[in-house]
């Protein structure tokens, strides 16, 4: 398999992955006893306490010293539809931030909910934010969530149809930025253009996935798939378009035939900093930050749902370089990467019959 390295200017350099597995990093890759059906999203809500979000519509509350697991009560309306459903969740204090997908009228978008979590219940359901317009579309969600400050992210996907990302007056394929309460910032870029939604902070994306802070530069990053190769990462800039369906990262259409005019990046449009090709479907991401792997500090960890993967995106000089394979086949489509107290990195797959696990040393 390649992979390019959208650094470079205007040519594309293919530099190969490098395949190993956990065996030979004389890594540990523990499967635990909590049962899981096609989890999505974790948070934690303290060191040992983690919440795992299902597409089915179930929260759990995971307790990782001794792996006990108990249902959360909520009244969430997530639907799952095709590749929607309960997807996200991320915790601050007392509260519980939820994606999902929900339906009007035979229409389907990705919401978020803001909840706090009460004993094995959510509390205080408020539904905070809808992406309109609603679609009967059953792709392409998006939906991941992360903090920073005093702002909510959230990615959109643009539901399969295109080039309505490059459509500002609706939310469909961008990276939103609001409150916690869902209010709209006022430093928002485009907060004073009639033209365009205030929530929209860019614009230009398909299906992001994948979504997590970098603690050197401080700026969200998320994961995108492309179409037929052009999965990427790149940073979450304000008032930026990544270009889709303009342009499509180097991969094609599934038919084969070309995206927009072909081309990988045009002059207007924000570079990705890591692409696919070809696409090995991305999956979630998090910079990897803890004791248990000193080597890795501050580089990116990246699930594979295609190839079935976990690697790690090295830096130099602030720039992907390269991505090594840590392991491979080994637990399915690898959905979602957190970090415990530990450094220890715990992982769930969109497996049915699936389960929590944990990589040591």
């Amino acid at each position: 398999m390649q992979i390019i390295n959208s650094f470079k200017k205007i040519f594309l350099i293919f530099v190969s992955i490098l395949f190993t597995n956990a065996a030979a990093f004389g890594l540990i890759l523990q499967k635990t006893p909590v049962a899981l059906d096609a989890p999505w999203g974790m948070a934690w809500i303290d060191d040992s306490q983690i919440l795992i979000t299902q597409k089915s519509g179930e929260i759990y509350l995971v307790d990782t010293n001794n792996y006990s697991q108990k249902e959360i009560s909520h009244s969430i309306p997530a639907v799952q539809y095709g590749q929607g459903g309960l997807l996200d969740i991320i915790a601050e204090d007392k509260f519980v931030w939820v994606t999902c997908s929900i339906e009007k009228n035979g229409k389907h978008t990705t919401a978020i909910y803001r909840a706090e979590l009460s004993g094995n219940n959510l509390i205080n359901e408020q539904l905070i934010y809808e992406a309109l317009p609603y679609i009967e579309s059953p792709y392409h969600f998006g939906s991941r969530l992360e903090i920073k400050g005093d702002y909510l992210y959230a990615s959109i996907g643009e539901r399969g149809e295109g080039m309505i990302a490059q459509d500002p007056s609706n939310a469909i394929g961008t990276i939103i930025r609001i409150h916690k309460n869902g209010d709209i910032p006022v430093d928002n870029p485009y907060v004073n253009n009639p033209d365009w939604l205030p929530e929209i902070f860019q614009i230009g994306v398909r299906n992001p996935q994948g979504m997590s802070l970098d603690p050197v530069s401080q700026e969200v990053y998320i994961s995108n798939h492309g179409p037929k190769g052009g999965d990427f990462v790149g940073p979450v800039k304000s008032g930026t378009n990544y270009g889709w369906k303009q342009i499509g990262w180097g991969g094609t259409n599934y038919s084969g035939t070309k995206v927009g005019d072909g081309n990988a990046w045009e002059p207007g449009f924000l570079k990705p900093e890591f692409i696919w090709v070809p696409s090995i479907g991305v999956g979630g991401i998090k910079f990897y930050q803890g004791g248990a792997f000193p080597e890795w500090q501050n580089s990116l960890l990246v699930g594979s749902l295609k190839y079935q993967y976990l690697s790690i995106l090295h830096r130099e000089n602030g720039q992907f370089t390269k991505e090594e394979l840590i392991f491979k086949d080994e637990i399915g489509r690898i959905r979602d990467v957190e970090i415990n107290s530990l450094g220890e990195i715990l992982l769930i797959a969109d497996e049915f019959d699936s389960s929590l696990y944990i990589l040591k040393p």
